[in-house]
């Protein structure tokens, strides 16, 4: 296996288990272990964005590019349509 899919493989694993923080965090009474969740969560965003980082440098991961001002009114526009939120 090559560094790009080892390094995008952990990327997708990490994004995953950050999805089950947000359930096990929300679902979680006990307040001590509520706490853990949450510095467990923390310490994965932090590592996630490392990992993303090394891979963006070394061209392992290209975002898509940024969409410019007509673009994000129009999606704003839309989603505010919607009426199941407030704009």
């Amino acid at each position: 296996m090559h560094e790009k899919d080892i390094v995008l493989d952990v990327l997708g694993s990490v994004k995953s288990s950050l999805a089950h923080y947000a359930t096990f965090i929300s679902e979680t009474a006990h307040p001590t272990l509520r706490q853990t969740f949450q510095q467990m969560r923390d310490g994965d965003e932090k590592f996630q964005y490392d990992l993303y980082r090394i891979a963006a440098d070394k061209g392992y991961y290209v975002c898509s590019p940024a969409a410019n001002a007509n673009d994000l009114s129009s999606v704003k526009t839309a989603f505010c349509s919607t009426g199941s939120v407030s704009c």
